[in-house]
């Protein structure tokens, strides 16, 4: 516990001015990050008696071991600053909603020749219209399903849509009348980019028009007698209203608006948000937060609003955002958001009539969202603390390891060895800071050295960053051995240890986003290992934990506890003891190392597959040099295959655009001294797949091996460990 009188700023230092200000810990990790009107007065605040503080607030001023600040000149600015930064830094004890999935949107790809209806989740894109969110991917579809009766739009992937325009022949929709199938020329792109903005326009609240332009088309049909036409209208004009149904009116006028509600106790809060368009309710989303500080519902009020229209702009920020309490001030917020929608911008508190109505039902679902929330986690912080604790217990720690890393070893058979380092804080993953490596010191199996080696790599990091920021000194490098430090070669070029998301990993696969390291450079970018763990643990038994222990005492490191968990009967390995420590199947600290452990196992073997598989699809090309991914599908798309390619002269290379003679030259070097492959096999028929129906990688769309689960056991895995 750090005293908060040691660091802080002398009288007079705090301007009186608005502006941002971050707490640093003792790592000088950014902890919170807060904005004020008057840093002074808001500063001051953090430095009065702690038996006056919020509990939450006392527990951050006592971790902090730092606090700076960047003065503004507008509040407007204070707002947009605190939110970049913490998007940047993601602070340990600023409010931070917890979405609890990414909803789906009603998106028509307006940005393509021909536009796409779909389901679409994550981040916007740019040129493509959103409509909801909507609670259910198959809400949607219910819907897309009764409008393309009338408006056919596209609906089919790129994939898709290419091989009916290859073969002259319409998907099912296309036969159906669901489609206006312009993939084999039915209509024009014009004519289908029509359908397309009608399609947005219907959605987004003009409904009365359709409507009563297809009942006057459905009259004039059944007076000349058209009788079949006139029904087909009919239907038509049924399977739109029946799509307005599942949207009722809630607010005349076809009123935009968003109404936001509040549940809150003393420890957390629930956010609900309606989504108003054209009058009826287009989609709802709801998070629930801890309250880390004290905060008034204005606070949570403007944290949500940060959140919900940090990324939008334009019409995504409707014209009235109906709140149940004004941020202090209220006036920047509104001002910020009149900037990101590019007009005046209502925020208010409803007072009479059907918004006040249609804001009590947002509130309810508040609060049953918060009851519902706490009744899933009616004893999860208990029971996190106290698998903590049993922990600690049963390894005799000074205190509860609130950062646990643990590692685990990847390979087939030895080939393509890697490794996974996982990291949990207060018994939660915290995926930002996972870290994955490529076993470089030797070629084989061997667990014991790979430990050994992922260990050094990983804490020499560590040394090297305290040595840096002045925390540790030695003289020498950061090992202490005179050895170049981890992820920097002898040259000074960039290895492995990177953080997700750099450039120098490959993919990630584990279908999250990285993006903001919490724990960054003055300047924004990601540190590399500088947070030490209070306990390291290892997927293994007693051999593994000697390596990692013995990795330690080689780098001079003796406050950091490691134990291995080895999975044949669940026992919990210490270092220089001969006989495992076992915790009861029952003990939540038992259950808690599982979840590390497997997780640091899932986390390998995803990494281990993606190298596999990208070995698995080496083609001849890629011996070219500097042959990039552009290029080379320029090549496969020209001629159509690689057998076709082995067959071209160097002339007939040269007339793709963008490659040159000599590149042409090495293009046919590298296919000539390359065997020809072997015939694909399609695994679903047993037929032989012709060269045009594989990729530019030489093999066949599908994969070649049957998929494992992440949860499937070692043995099922055969050799994949």
């Amino acid at each position: 516990m750090v005293d908060p009188s040691s660091y802080r700023p002398k009288p007079g230092q705090i301007p009186d001015s608005p502006g941002v200000y971050k707490f640093r810990d003792e790592h000088r990790r950014v902890i919170y990050v807060g904005k004020a009107k008057s840093l002074r007065q808001r500063l001051a605040s953090y430095f009065q008696d702690l038996a006056g503080l919020h509990p939450r607030t006392r527990t951050m001023v006592t971790t902090a071991a730092s606090v700076e600040w960047t003065v503004v000149s507008t509040e407007v600015e204070a707002l947009q600053l605190e939110y970049s930064w913490i998007k940047e830094f993601d602070p340990r004890f600023n409010v931070k909603y917890r979405d609890d999935k990414s909803y789906p949107y009603l998106a028509v790809t307006m940005n393509e020749e021909f536009p796409r209806v779909q389901v679409m989740r994550g981040h916007k894109r740019k040129g493509v219209r959103y409509f909801g969110p909507y609670g259910h991917a198959w809400a949607i579809r219910d819907t897309v399903d009764l409008l393309l009766r009338v408006f056919p739009v596209r609906t089919c992937s790129a994939g898709v849509f290419k091989n009916a325009a290859r073969t002259g022949r319409p998907c099912l929709l296309g036969y159906i009348g669901k489609c206006s199938a312009p993939c084999v020329g039915r209509v024009s792109a014009e004519e289908h980019r029509e359908l397309a903005e009608e399609f947005c326009d219907f959605m987004a609240g003009r409904t009365g028009t359709y409507i009563r332009r297809l009942e006057q088309q459905m009259t004039d049909a059944a007076e000349e007698m058209e009788y079949e036409r006139a029904a087909r209208l009919r239907d038509d004009i049924e399977a739109l209203k029946k799509a307005m149904e599942k949207n009722a009116v809630v607010l005349a006028d076809a009123t935009d608006a968003d109404l936001m509600a509040v549940a809150e106790d003393e420890l957390e809060a629930a956010v609900q948000i309606f989504h108003v368009r054209g009058g009826r309710v287009r989609g709802q989303r709801g998070w629930v937060t801890d309250k880390v500080e004290a905060v008034t519902t204005g606070d949570l009020v403007e944290h949500a609003l940060q959140q919900l229209y940090g990324e939008e702009t334009g019409d995504s920020v409707p014209k009235e955002v109906l709140v149940p309490a004004l941020p202090d001030p209220v006036e920047p917020v509104q001002e910020w958001l009149t900037e990101r929608r590019g007009s005046n911008v209502s925020l208010r508190i409803p007072q009479r009539g059907d918004k006040k109505a249609l804001m009590e039902t947002v509130q309810r679902n508040a609060l049953q969202a918060l009851g519902l929330h706490k009744t899933k986690r009616a004893s999860d912080l208990t029971t996190r603390s106290r698998a903590l604790e049993e922990i600690a217990g049963a390894l005799d720690l000074d205190s509860a390891p609130l950062r646990i890393e643990c590692y685990d070893i990847s390979h087939l058979q030895g080939d393509d060895v890697v490794a996974s380092m996982v990291v949990f804080e207060d018994g939660l993953q915290r995926k930002s800071e996972y870290r994955r490596f490529q076993i470089k010191g030797f070629e084989g199996q061997d667990d014991v050295r790979s430990m050994h080696e992922v260990i050094t790599r990983r804490f020499r990091r560590y040394l090297a960053e305290k040595e840096r920021t002045g925390e540790w000194t030695n003289g020498e490098n950061a090992s202490g051995d005179g050895a170049p430090r981890d992820g920097v070669s002898a040259d000074g070029t960039s290895t492995e240890g990177a953080p997700l998301g750099n450039a120098a990993l490959e993919g990630d696969t584990t279908g999250n986003a990285f993006a903001g390291n919490a724990f960054t450079e003055e300047d924004g970018r990601p540190k590399r290992f500088a947070y030490p763990p209070q306990l390291v643990v290892v997927d293994g038994g007693q051999p593994q934990v000697a390596a990692a222990k013995r990795a330690l005492d080689e780098l001079g490191i003796d406050d950091i506890a490691v134990c291995g968990l080895a999975k044949r009967l669940e026992e919990v390995w210490l270092p220089h003891e001969d006989d495992p420590v076992v915790l009861p199947r029952t003990s939540e600290g038992l259950y808690l190392l599982q979840r590390v452990r497997d997780e640091a196992h899932r986390f390998a073997i995803t990494y281990q597959r993606t190298k596999r598989a990208k070995r698995f699809k080496a083609s001849p090309l890629d011996e070219v040099p500097g042959l990039g991914e552009t290029r080379k599908q320029a090549l496969i798309k020209h001629f159509g295959s690689v057998k076709k390619l082995r067959s071209a002269t160097i002339d007939q290379i040269c007339e793709v655009p963008g490659i040159g003679r000599k590149t042409a030259e090495a293009v046919a070097v590298a296919l000539a001294q390359a065997a020809p492959a072997a015939p694909a096999v399609n695994t679903a028929t047993g037929e032989i797949m012709e060269d045009e129906e594989v990729g530019a990688s030489g093999t066949t769309t599908g994969s070649p091996e049957e998929p494992v689960t992440a949860g499937a056991s070692h043995e099922r895995r055969g050799q994949e460990t």
